[in-house]
């Protein structure tokens, strides 16, 4: 990609200028349609919560926030909150962030825990940490970096709750590793009987797999034994590459140098370059490891892309800039040496949609790296097409998961992680439905799968190739918790009728 010179900036901000006052003059009054959702009140003496993607307005009868740490007192107002919940009929269901986007972390008329506690117990002798199932990936850090330790893996932001993280078996950047579950040694469940029982791969094995990925609906997590990883000084390599190319170059990059610790890709989202290009970063540990520093929280290039990245939507030019920024300025002004903690010590809310017409919606896919460049393909015969606006595509790599019953990685996979602008309307509501499942069916054909936490677009049929334990999933399910007292929206669309 060429530099822009002073010409083209100024011939670009005329352009601008002009492009803005012809828009004025011929500005029409257009109805956005309907809005979604549509309004819904709670009834009396319950309360609305949402998740992320402010489409699930969903009422609950009793909410509680739960700041206690993993303790007695805190089994017992498990208990007490469980066997009040069971003699009234409603489901229980225990979340943190509510950073999923299709009511898995809800359900209608529940008794609701929003877990807000910060507890961690390091063992630094044999590199694990005990900690509370609410704490926060930001709490996490900020315990462990001034021992000089990290997550071993985490998700790439860190608003969320560290047991949501394992419900969900979330994956980041670091490489060559599985899914989050895989460096979780053992977890204490609170089971729908109110029995407290330790899970792990040599006791209660099974329930262990299937609570890893299992969206809350085996149990309550009281708290977790994770592995962690010495936190180092990292530096960082930018490689250009095709947009197709990117996928069989990351597997290439990540065997072919065991030294690499951190790995993710971009690429190009402007429709006149749609996936055309990408860009492999890789970090390294760096050879002078002295006098780390303490963990930053977000840095000045991160929010100085704020107004950039929410003004993609409608404009190319827009995220030619964008995509100029990421490529050469990004690497040339910020691509200095940065801890490990550092840089997965990122909120989401730096780059979070203010617009309250918009919500933003996320997509994940899992495609085997030979395959990536029909994926690829793909993508450029959906997405442009549809209503929908694309700010952000980040590719991760995920290895092989042996252990979770709803496994979205049976091979090592490329995972697309992809952030769209949707407008809050029924035409936007539908649009995005229609572009998701036609996604969907064109990553099974490739070998490939969707994520679970987010929009419930997927067809039965979708659900079922993705996920074929699913029924054993539901099956042993109800035998463990008969009266389902466990479940989310989630449960209701796809498992209830297994």
């Amino acid at each position: 990609m060429k530099p822009m010179t002073r010409r083209t900036l100024l011939v670009g901000g005329g352009a601008v200028a002009g492009g803005l006052a012809t828009a004025k003059l011929l500005r029409e009054d257009i109805p956005r349609g309907r809005a979604w959702p549509p309004q819904v009140a709670a009834p009396d003496g319950a309360t609305l919560l949402d998740d992320a993607s402010a489409l699930n307005p969903t009422p609950v009868a009793r909410h509680i926030t739960i700041t206690e740490k993993a303790d007695d007192a805190l089994i017992a107002l498990f208990r007490r909150e469980l066997a009040e919940a069971k003699s009234e009929g409603r489901p229980f269901v225990v979340h943190a962030a509510r950073h999923s986007m299709g009511g898995q972390s809800l359900a209608r008329n529940a008794t609701a825990l929003t877990l807000d506690q910060n507890f961690l117990e390091p063992d630094t002798a044999n590199g694990i940490c005990r900690v509370s199932a609410g704490i926060r990936w930001a709490d996490v850090i900020a315990n462990l970096d001034p021992i000089g330790f990290s997550p071993k893996v985490m998700q790439s932001n860190n608003d969320f709750g560290v047991a949501s993280t394992f419900c969900v078996n979330a994956h980041g950047w670091p490489v060559p590793h599985s899914a989050f579950g895989s460096t979780v040694r053992s977890l204490r469940l609170m089971t729908a009987d109110g029995d407290v029982v330790t899970c792990s791969r040599s006791e209660n094995a099974d329930l262990f797999n299937m609570t890893m990925g299992g969206y809350g609906m085996t149990g309550a997590i009281i708290d977790l034994e994770m592995e962690m990883a010495e936190n180092r000084r990292l530096e960082p390599t930018y490689t250009p590459l095709k947009g197709a190319d990117l996928g069989t170059r990351f597997i290439e990059a990540i065997n072919s140098d065991p030294a690499i610790e951190m790995a993710y890709g971009r690429l190009d989202i402007t429709i006149d370059g749609f996936f055309e290009d990408g860009l492999l970063i890789t970090y390294k540990p760096a050879q002078d490891q002295s006098d780390l520093p303490a963990a930053s929280g977000s840095g000045f290039l991160s929010k100085a892309a704020r107004p950039i990245f929410r003004a993609q939507p409608g404009s190319d030019r827009v995220k030619r800039a964008r995509w100029y920024m990421e490529t050469a300025v990004s690497p040339a002004i910020g691509g200095g040496t940065v801890t490990r903690n550092s840089l997965i010590n990122e909120p989401v809310v730096t780059l979070d949609d203010r617009d309250p017409t918009r919500t933003d919606i996320l997509h994940e896919y899992f495609v085997p790296p030979e395959r990536f460049a029909d994926f690829v393909t793909a993508c450029r015969e959906v997405i442009p097409s549809s209503y929908q606006e694309l700010l952000n595509i980040t590719l991760r790599f995920v290895d092989t998961d042996r252990e979770s019953w709803l496994a979205y990685a049976t091979t090592p996979r490329i995972a697309a992680v992809m952030l769209f602008s949707q407008e809050m309307t029924l035409r936007g509501e539908a649009d995005m439905a229609r572009m998701t499942s036609a996604l969907i069916e064109r990553v099974i054909d490739l070998g490939g799968a969707y994520y679970l936490p987010y929009r419930l677009h997927a067809t039965d049929r979708q659900f079922l190739r993705t996920y074929p334990r699913s029924p054993q999933f539901a099956a042993r399910k109800r035998e463990i918790d008969p009266g389902l007292v466990f479940t989310n929206l989630m449960w209701d669309r796809y498992f209830a009728g297994l």
